[in-house]
C-alpha cells in the first residue's frame, strides 16, 4: 500500500446519483482520522455535495476523464480511488490506467464484461508491477455472489470437487445510469466476445478445473423457477475460484434469477431477449436510451421498499449446504454501502498480499464479509447436511 499519500480515499463521481449515495455513506461511516476527498469535473456541483454532507473541511478535487493529467494527480494523491463514473467502457479506462501506473488501489461499480477484460489486457501487468489492486464489480454486481459463494464454499469439505448454484430474487427499481450501461453493453456483444477471447489467450491457466453452468426450470426443493442470468457475476465468481485454493480441485457455478411462477420466468426470459435484440439496432437503441436518461434514480421511499436475496446451494462429497445473503435496496443504498466498505477495507484492513486485477473475494474475502455483516447485510446458513 502506498505511503506518504495526501488522502486515504478519493471518491470520483460524487455528483452522480450513486456517487452521491456513496459520499453520504462515507460521511456517516468513515472511521475517525480517515483522510478522504471528493473529485469530479464540476467544482460547483462538488461544493453542493459537500454542503449537503455538512463537512466544511472536506477537500474537493477537480478532474475530468478527458484530462489525463488531472486523473494522474488524483491517483498519485491517494491510496484508494473509488469511481462511479460510467458507462465504464466509455469513461473508465483513463482512470484505471492512472491508478495502475501510480500503484493506487481502485474500486468501481462496473457490470460491463468488456470493460473488465480490456482493463486486464491493458493494465493488469502494470498493476502487478506497481502493487495496485484493481477491484471491479464492488456493488450489487458482484459482491453478493462473489462473497456469498466464498461463504458457502468455506462450509464445504476441502480438497474435493465442489458445485454451487446461486438463485437471485430482487425487488427494486433501476436508475437511468444503470439502464444506459446495460443497453450499451448489450449493443457491444461482438466487442465483448472479442475482448474475452483476447483475454483467454494471455491469461494464465488455472491449476483447477473451473466451469460455469446454467439451468432453466423448476427447483422443487426451493419452490422457485430458475432462469439463467447472463450477467458478469458468474465470471467474477469463477475468477475467484481459479485464484483460491478452498474452491477445490474442480469447481462448478451456476447463476440464475429465481421467480415464483412459470409465467413470470417466461416473461423475464422473453423480455431479456427482446432488450438484447433491440440494443443491436441503432434506432431502437436510441429510443431505449431516451426512455430512461442518466442522472435519475429511485426515490428514498422506493429504495426503502426494495430488497434482495441471494440463495446458494453448495455440494461437495457428502455435504450439502444452503446459505442466504440478504439486504435492502440492491442497486443504490446497498451498492453504495458495498462500494464504500470495499474502499475502506482496502485502505485500512490487514489483507493478504495481492496485486493486479483481482476480485473482491481474492483481495478482501472474509474481511469484507465481516464489514458488510456489521453494516447490515446478512450472511446466514439456512441448513447444512452431511450424509452418513
Amino acid at each position: 500500500m502506498p505511503t506518504g499519500r495526501r488522502f486515504d480515499v478519493v471518491l470520483f463521481g460524487a455528483t452522480g446519483f450513486t456517487g452521491g449515495l456513496t459520499a453520504e455513506y462515507l460521511a456517516e461511516h468513515a472511521p475517525p482520522g480517515l483522510r478522504w476527498a471528493l473529485a469530479g469535473r464540476n467544482p460547483a456541483k462538488l461544493a453542493a455535495v459537500r454542503d449537503r454532507l455538512g463537512i466544511d473541511d472536506l477537500e474537493l478535487l477537480t478532474a475530468d476523464v478527458n484530462d489525463p493529467a488531472s486523473l494522474t494527480a488524483i491517483a498519485e494523491a491517494t491510496r484508494v480511488v473509488i469511481t462511479t463514473v460510467g458507462p465504464y467502457i466509455t469513461y473508465g479506462d483513463p482512470l484505471v490506467g492512472a491508478c495502475a501506473a501510480a500503484g493506487t488501489d481502485y474500486v468501481d461499480l462496473t457490470g460491463e464484461p468488456e470493460f473488465v477484460d480490456r482493463t486486464y489486457l491493458r493494465h493488469h501487468a502494470k498493476a502487478v508491477e506497481t502493487g495496485a489492486r484493481l477491484v471491479h464489480c464492488c456493488g450489487f454486481d458482484s459482491i453478493p455472489y462473489d462473497l456469498g459463494v466464498l461463504y458457502t464454499v468455506n462450509q464445504l469439505p476441502a480438497d474435493v470437487p465442489l458445485t454451487v448454484d446461486g438463485y437471485i430474487t430482487v425487488s427494486a427499481s433501476v436508475s437511468g445510469g444503470t439502464f444506459q450501461s446495460a443497453v450499451n453493453a448489450f449493443s457491444r456483444l461482438r466487442d465483448m466476445q472479442k475482448a474475452a477471447a483476447e483475454r483467454r489467450k494471455v491469461e494464465p491457466r488455472s491449476v483447477r478445473r473451473v466451469r460455469g453452468r446454467a439451468r432453466a426450470g423448476k427447483v422443487a426443493d426451493l419452490g422457485i423457477w430458475a432462469v439463467p442470468l447472463p450477467t458478469i457475476d458468474p465470471q467474477v465468481v469463477l475468477r475467484s475460484a481459479r485464484a483460491l485454493e478452498q474452491y477445490g480441485p474442480e469447481f462448478t457455478y451456476g447463476h440464475h434469477l429465481a421467480v415464483k411462477r412459470l409465467p413470470t420466468a417466461l416473461a423475464v426470459a422473453g423480455g431479456a431477449a427482446g432488450l438484447i435484440a433491440a440494443s443491436q439496432v441503432r434506432p431502437l437503441r436510441t429510443w431505449l436510451l431516451n426512455r430512461k436518461p442518466p442522472g435519475d434514480g429511485p426515490t428514498p421511499a422506493e429504495r426503502q421498499r426494495s430488497w434482495f436475496k441471494a440463495t446458494f446451494i453448495g455440494t461437495g462429497a457428502d455435504t450439502r449446504v444452503h446459505t442466504e445473503i440478504t439486504g435492502g435496496d440492491p442497486g443504490y443504498d446497498e451498492t453504495a454501502k458495498m462500494l464504500a466498505e470495499s474502499a475502506l477495507c482496502l485502505a485500512t484492513d490487514d489483507l493478504p498480499p495481492t496485486a493486479g486485477q483481482v476480485t473482491t473475494a481474492t483481495a478482501m474475502g472474509e474481511a469484507l464479509t465481516t464489514r458488510l455483516t456489521a453494516a447490515g447485510i446478512t450472511f446466514r446458513t439456512v441448513s447444512k447436511a452431511v450424509r452418513t
